[in-house]
C-alpha cells in the first residue's frame, strides 16, 4: 500500500514497491496468475515467498502469509472494544479478510460489504482462499458492489463498526480519505460504535499521518492511533480507531483475553490481550507526530 514506482519492476520477476522517492522494497514474483486492467485498476495476482500475493496499480495488497498482521489489527481493537457489535459495514476489503475477522464474533447479525470493484471480489474467489476463508460466501454477508462513498452517503442503517480496509489515497479511494467521508461514517455509527482504518507508515509519510488524523478529529471526538508491523507494506505501520464513546485504551490485557474468550474468538494469529495493549504504546517520535 505504499506508493508504486511510475516506472514499474525494475528486473523482469521482481516486483518493486517505492515508499517514498528514495526507498523501497522488492518481492520476487515466481509466477503471475493474473495481470489485467478492470474498470478502475491495474489487478495482478502473484504466486511469491508470501504465497499467493495480491496487488493493486502496482501496490502490494494482501498474501496469503502475512494477511493477518493487517487484517486482525485493523478489526479486532475495535471489535473487542465494542460490548456487542451486531451490524458492521465494510469499505473496500473486497479481498474478504476483513470479513473473515468480523464474522468470527458470535454476536454479528450482518456484515455489509461494499466494493467498488467486481474485479477484486472475483480474483480474491479464484485464488485467495486462505485469506477470505468462506466469508464472501457466509450468508451474514451482503456484497454490495459500487462507489462506497455513495453507499455511506445514501445509507440509513446503523452500524457498531465500520472498517475503511482501502488503498492508499489516489484512483478510486482519493474521495474516501476527506473530512467528508469520515463525517459521512460517523452519521451512520451507532452511538456506541467505532471505526477503523489504516493509515500510512509513520517513517516513510509522516505528513500523510498528521494530514489523516487532523481530518478524522473532525469527525470523531475520540481518536485513538495505534501501530502494528505489516511485512508486506514495508514493516512498521499506523492504523486507528475513531467513535463517540469507545476508547481501546480503556481495556487491560486481561479483559481483552477474558472478551476473546468468552466470545469464541480463536483462530487468531497475531492479536491478543498483551499485543492489543502493546499497539497502543507508541514510541516518542512517534507521539510527537500523532499529537
Amino acid at each position: 500500500m505504499a506508493d508504486a514506482s511510475p516506472e514499474g519492476d525494475v528486473a523482469p520477476g521482481l516486483m518493486t514497491e517505492r515508499l517514498t522517492d528514495e526507498w523501497g522494497f522488492f518481492i520476487r514474483s515466481r509466477r503471475a496468475f493474473e495481470k489485467f486492467r478492470s474498470p478502475y485498476q491495474a489487478v495482478e495476482v502473484h504466486d511469491s515467498e508470501f504465497g499467493k500475493l495480491f496487488r493493486l496499480d502496482g501496490h502490494f495488497m494482501t498474501s496469503e502469509k502475512d494477511e493477518f498482521f493487517y487484517h486482525e489489527n485493523l478489526v479486532h481493537p475495535a471489535a473487542i472494544t465494542h460490548p456487542s457489535p451486531e451490524r458492521a459495514l465494510i469499505v473496500g476489503g473486497g479481498d474478504g479478510g476483513s470479513a473473515e475477522e468480523l464474522l468470527k464474533y458470535p454476536s454479528l447479525k450482518s456484515v455489509t460489504l461494499a466494493e467498488i470493484d467486481l474485479a477484486v471480489v472475483d480474483v480474491a474467489r479464484k485464488y485467495l482462499a486462505s485469506v477470505h476463508r468462506g466469508a464472501l460466501d457466509d450468508p451474514r454477508l451482503t456484497l454490495k458492489i459500487g462507489d462506497g462513498f455513495e453507499f455511506v452517503r445514501a445509507s440509513r442503517e446503523q452500524y457498531d463498526l465500520i472498517v475503511l480496509d482501502l488503498t492508499d489515497a489516489g484512483g478510486p479511494s482519493t474521495a474516501l480519505y476527506t473530512p467528508e467521508f469520515y463525517a459521512a461514517c460517523a452519521a451512520r455509527l451507532s452511538p456506541v460504535g467505532a471505526m477503523t482504518l489504516h493509515i500510512a507508515s509513520p517513517v516513510a509519510h509522516p505528513q500523510r499521518i498528521r494530514d489523516s488524523l487532523a481530518a478524522l478529529r473532525t469527525a470523531f471526538p475520540v481518536v485513538t492511533p495505534y501501530l502494528t508491523s505489516v511485512p508486506l507494506y514495508g514493516g512498521l505501520w499506523m492504523m486507528a480507531m475513531c467513535s463517540t464513546t469507545l476508547d481501546p485504551r480503556q481495556l487491560t490485557s486481561m479483559e481483552v483475553d477474558r472478551r476473546l474468550t468468552r466470545r469464541g474468538i480463536g483462530n487468531l494469529a497475531y492479536y491478543n490481550g498483551d499485543m492489543h495493549r502493546a499497539a497502543l504504546a507508541l514510541p516518542n517520535f512517534i507521539r510527537a507526530l500523532v499529537a
